[in-house]
């Protein structure tokens, strides 16, 4: 292989954790990552131009060594379309039978691909959802879970009364397109495991964006486990909980592969009971995951930290999760049943006194980072000697992104580039996450005449408002003598309060 690799990425959709995470990971290495215009890609519930984004996926082939590729992307348009589609399953088909013929252009093409199960909200609220959800999301999920349960002969007589009252006032129309579009979906996540078996496809990731135990996702994940099994694909396609870190999964998976690494991580947790702890927004335990995050990504779990390329600092909660902007208030379970000190100490040791790289997995607490830790990270200058960090969203966003860039950062070190990400998550997982996100929501974002789900505009008075309060939080709670962050650019992706859109350096002093 030449020194530059090019690989091509096809990103779930166009916010910043899946068009640009993957794409700035790859800053500062061997690997070129190309990916569609923006203009292509798709707005929210707008569809991205998928005959478009074909016609750029083929011609980007031409030359490249491997190519990383949200199925959801080049069948509906993007993750929020797949779930608003009217799409029939012949189109999807068609489709799908394009990457054969890609296939059998480019032979020595290495195609990761990933494809959802759609979610099923347990609330009404219509932002990411049909319109409809507004009204009947909380009936759509609980008929579901308690029809599942009851199926499973463990349902309540409660929950067989909630059933019955549901099945009165649920719109029929409303279940029969909710119900209609899963199972389309479903079909065409089977079609696709017929080209993992074909070899069309060597590696994939069915990725379970908000699972519960029982519902319509936990039954469509029964569905699509039986045929993996079925087709012995056991080994070439992984299904767990994430969605939107799985870009960076397959880029460290691509990249090891390629240099014929298998770097072994040694998970060090904060808490005993951590491991079994099962977090917001997903459906098993903590460390089942954990386990297929590094799998995923190309590596394996060390038995000890002698034996480690890398070991893994995890904040894990000590009994439940909580979300990140309640960390206000003092949580019992968080204070006695895990030991921040020890983490950090040991952390401190290892790279220190042994020199083995540290990676954190700020997983605390759910959407956003965890103060006190990056306080005492902060104390011990630990923050910019890390290997990686992350703490964004849920539990398997945070652990794709750090398990990705600690790996990359195993090959190349200690760049500007990966500084810069260091920067990048500070500013947003804890700065934006986990302070300024919930403090402008509740009041400022109001009084200032809009609301959390309606701003003004990408680049208005708000974001011009996250970008000034974001600048204070990094001076209090990042910068240091070693050196500091600073912002060059920041907007709302969406036009909502929930992710931002950020451009930062770390500027050495």
């Amino acid at each position: 292989m030449s020194k530059h690799h090019k690989l091509i990425l096809v990103p779930l959709d166009e916010r910043p954790c899946n068009y640009e995470f993957p794409y700035l990971l790859a800053q500062g290495t061997d690997y070129r990552v190309e990916r569609p215009p923006a203009g292509i890609m798709g707005l929210k519930k707008r569809p991205g131009d998928v005959e478009r984004l074909w016609s750029w996926f083929e011609a980007a082939c031409e030359g490249a060594d491997g190519a990383v590729v949200s199925l959801d992307t080049l069948l509906y348009g993007g993750i929020i379309p797949s779930r608003l589609h009217q799409l029939e399953l012949e189109v999807l088909a068609a489709r799908l039978e394009r990457l054969r013929e890609i296939r059998r252009r480019y032979p020595q093409l290495k195609l990761y691909a990933f494809q959802l199960i759609m979610r099923c909200p347990q609330y009404s609220l219509s932002d990411e959802e049909p319109d409809y959800y507004a009204d009947w999301g909380r009936e759509i999920f609980r008929k579901g879970f308690i029809g599942h349960r009851l199926e499973l002969g463990i349902a309540t007589d409660e929950e067989i009364r909630e059933l019955a009252d549901i099945d009165l006032r649920l719109p029929a129309e409303v279940l029969q397109d909710y119900l209609g579009r899963r199972a389309i979906n479903i079909e065409a996540n089977k079609q696709t495991l017929e080209l993992v078996c074909d070899g069309v496809i060597d590696f994939m990731i069915v990725p379970q964006d908000d699972s519960a135990p029982y519902g319509h996702t936990a039954k469509d994940q029964e569905k699509v486990r039986a045929r993996i099994t079925a087709l012995d694909l056991e080994l070439k396609v992984y299904m767990y909980p994430g969605a939107d870190e799985v870009g960076c999964t397959l880029l460290a998976r691509m990249m090891n592969k390629s240099e014929g690494r298998i770097p072994l991580i040694y998970p060090r947790l904060s808490a005993v009971q951590g491991a079994f702890v099962t977090p917001l927004f997903e459906d098993r335990f903590f460390y089942e995951t954990l386990k297929y995050q590094i799998l995923a990504a190309g590596g394996l779990i060390a038995s000890s930290a002698a034996e480690a390329d890398l070991v893994l600092l995890i904040s894990t909660p000590g009994e439940t999760m909580e979300e990140a902007v309640s960390q206000k208030h003092a949580f019992h379970s968080y204070d006695v049943y895990r030991n921040l000190m020890e983490l950090v100490e040991y952390g401190d040791y290892l790279l220190r006194d042994r020199k083995i790289p540290v990676a954190v997995a700020d997983v605390g607490y759910a959407n956003g980072g965890d103060q006190k830790l990056v306080k005492l990270l902060r104390q011990k200058n630990l923050l910019f000697d890390l290997a990686g960090y992350a703490a964004w969203n849920t539990s398997s966003n945070s652990l794709g992104t750090v398990i990705s860039q600690a790996m990359i950062y195993l090959i190349y070190g200690r760049t500007q580039e990966h500084l810069d990400f260091l920067a990048l998550r500070y500013a947003e997982d804890v700065c934006y996450c986990s302070v300024v996100r919930g403090e402008l929501s509740e009041g400022p974002v109001q009084e200032m005449g809009y609301g959390k789900y309606e701003l003004d505009g990408p680049r208005g008075r708000v974001a011009a408002r996250v970008q000034e309060r974001l600048s204070e939080e990094l001076t209090v709670r990042i910068d240091s003598p070693a050196g500091s962050v600073k912002i060059t650019d920041c907007y709302m992706p969406w036009n909502r309060m929930f992710e931002v859109g950020l451009t930062v350096e770390y500027v050495p002093s």
